[in-house]
């Protein structure tokens, strides 16, 4: 029998492949090496596979893609009910070769290149920052020892410092450690502005990334990484669903026809979500917390502004910016699946 359906069970080293016909019925089970995958799916038929959305899933889409295949990506926990009885490798791909047939499954679009290059940089400032982060509370915590207090904020570190060694408070040996701490903190800065500087360049040459850099609370950072991780905005059927994507959206425990909306669902990419929420902190901050004078406000009168304010004296704080976070997914949709400017009095119209 010819078959129409393939589940791959993707590893290091070994792959387990379950392939059916368009019955439904296994014709196929097979172990592979990775050396030989490739040249076992070039001599099947055209067919559906289905994978994991995992470590190496979207450079095995892409390359099986290739052979003309269609291929798709399910997140693990969609996959996870379909495998029967104990879990293994055999009934792992079993379960993918299932999982992919259903006609309500959701997938995962397939990253290009382009977009894991932009990802690996975001990655790798990532650990970047938090490496100046944890650094910055070391010297913190020794100077502390020391006496020496250093005010908050990153950008603070560095000059009481250098005050603390052109002073006399610390002794020749501290000196010398601190020193080294310096020259570390200075390193891991510089690191992280020449990766910084990467993607301005790649933002000079793409019109959408500064379509989106219009949007307020939508700086270099987010603009980069939204649509180097949602690609194409056709993906998505509307802009809630591109929140609920983003675990902007509540959680839902309904039953018996009564309605039970929780925190919000904190589903997919975090590094995502915690830059959506950031910008949106400075936006709230910057139009209804710090402007407390009728006169400003007036001034700084629109229709997004007007809804932050009236949303600010029915919710708190945070339960506030998350709105306003999940807002900007929405108007985030609207620019890429439109292609057109941003147009701040037309945010709470459901339109752009």
């Amino acid at each position: 029998m010819e078959v129409t359906t393939i589940g791959i069970d993707l590893a290091k080293r070994i792959f387990h492949v379950h392939g059916v016909d368009k019955n439904g019925k296994t014709v196929l089970k097979k172990k592979l090496m990775r050396d030989s995958v490739l040249n076992f799916m070039a001599n099947l038929p055209k067919c559906l596979v289905g994978m994991e959305a995992c470590g190496g899933a979207n450079y095995w889409a892409r390359e099986i893609g290739k052979l003309g295949h269609e291929v798709r990506l399910m997140a693990p926990q969609f996959v996870k009910p379909y495998i029967k009885t104990n879990k293994n490798d055999e009934k792992d791909a079993e379960g993918i070769c299932e999982a992919v047939s259903r006609p309500s499954m959701r997938f995962v679009p397939v990253k290009t290149i382009e977009q894991q290059d932009v990802l690996s940089i975001h990655r790798v400032r990532e650990r970047w920052v938090k490496n100046r982060t944890a650094l910055a509370n070391e010297i913190r915590g020794l100077l502390h020892e020391f006496g020496l207090i250093i005010p908050q904020g990153i950008h603070k570190v560095m000059s009481h410092l250098n005050e603390a060694l052109e002073g006399n408070r610390l002794s020749e040996m501290s000196k010398q450690t601190f020193r080294s701490l310096k020259d570390e903190f200075l390193e891991n800065d510089k690191r992280i502005i020449e990766l910084e500087k990467r993607l301005k360049i790649i933002v000079q040459n793409n019109e959408t990334h500064t379509q989106l850099m219009e949007i307020p609370g939508i700086g270099l950072m987010t603009a980069t990484a939204l649509i180097a991780s949602i690609g194409n905005a056709a993906t998505f059927e509307n802009g809630r669903q591109l929140s609920a994507w983003l675990g902007l959206v509540p959680r839902q425990h309904s039953t018996g026809g009564k309605q039970k909306l929780l925190g919000i669902s904190k589903r997919g990419d975090v590094y995502l979500r915690n830059l959506l929420i950031q910008g949106a902190r400075a936006v709230f901050t910057q139009r209804v917390a710090i402007p407390k004078k009728k006169e400003t406000l007036k001034k700084n009168n629109n229709v997004f502004s007007d809804w932050m304010i009236n949303l600010s004296s029915r919710r708190g704080f945070n339960t506030s910016v998350v709105a306003v976070a999940n807002k900007l997914a929405r108007v985030v949709y609207a620019v890429l699946s439109k292609g057109q400017n941003y147009t701040e009095n037309k945010v709470c119209q459901g339109s752009i």
